[in-house]
């Protein structure tokens, strides 16, 4: 899969990892272009971002469905319409069924707020500090069928400070989630990334 990869962005927020991609694109650190940016929220300001940028965006709203296979299969629909490649999960607050995963197997990128497998779920940043921990950070990896449990692509650190609150402590993994996510998506587009399956033992990510 080496050159100009093909992505579809899924959202539902406010869609700052989405930008980093648009400006990682824009400044030629990433040898990619967003095909599509969907989202389930009609608001997302993430969609203006799209926008903004010249890139088709399209709303699948999750209410409109029966369940969230039926939902997962339009999320298909869609992104094949846009010939897409590789599927980034920004900020995206719907759990995956397989209908999406078997689509695009191993082909689901996902960035975290924390240092998995450590805090997996929605709330990493605030499980973190009720830890104690001295260091959090942020994860890159593909998605599979648990809750943030797919093989490992990078991982970035952050400090804890001693006046660190929820708030505060997220803006900075925030930072390092823009650097990381764009820097992933380019070993991907650049064929870089195997992933390495062994009986009995967790699939494993090799970066050549």
């Amino acid at each position: 899969m080496a050159g100009v990869i093909a992505l579809g962005v899924l959202v539902s927020g406010s869609g700052t990892n989405l930008q980093a991609i648009l400006d990682a694109i824009c400044e030629r650190r990433l040898d990619a272009r967003v095909a599509v940016v969907v989202s389930n929220v009609a608001g997302a300001i993430a969609l203006e971002r799209a926008r903004s940028a010249g890139v088709p965006d399209v709303v699948v709203d999750h209410k409109r469905f029966a369940d969230r296979a039926a939902f997962d299969a339009a999320l298909v629909e869609r992104l094949r319409e846009h010939g897409v490649e590789l599927v980034v999960l920004a900020g995206f607050m719907r759990l995956l069924t397989p209908v999406l995963l078997d689509a695009f197997p191993m082909r689901i990128v996902n960035v975290h707020p924390a240092l998995l497998p450590a805090f997996p779920g929605v709330h990493g940043v605030r499980q973190a500090l009720a830890y104690g921990v001295r260091v959090a950070g942020c994860t890159v990896h593909f998605v599979d069928r648990g809750t943030d449990t797919g093989p490992i692509l990078a991982q970035a650190a952050v400090p804890v400070l001693e006046d660190d609150d929820e708030t505060t402590l997220a803006a900075r993994i925030l930072e390092k989630e823009h650097e990381l996510l764009p820097r992933v998506i380019q070993w991907i587009a650049e064929g870089r990334v195997s992933v390495e399956t062994t009986p009995g033992a967790r699939p494993r990510v090799r970066i050549r």
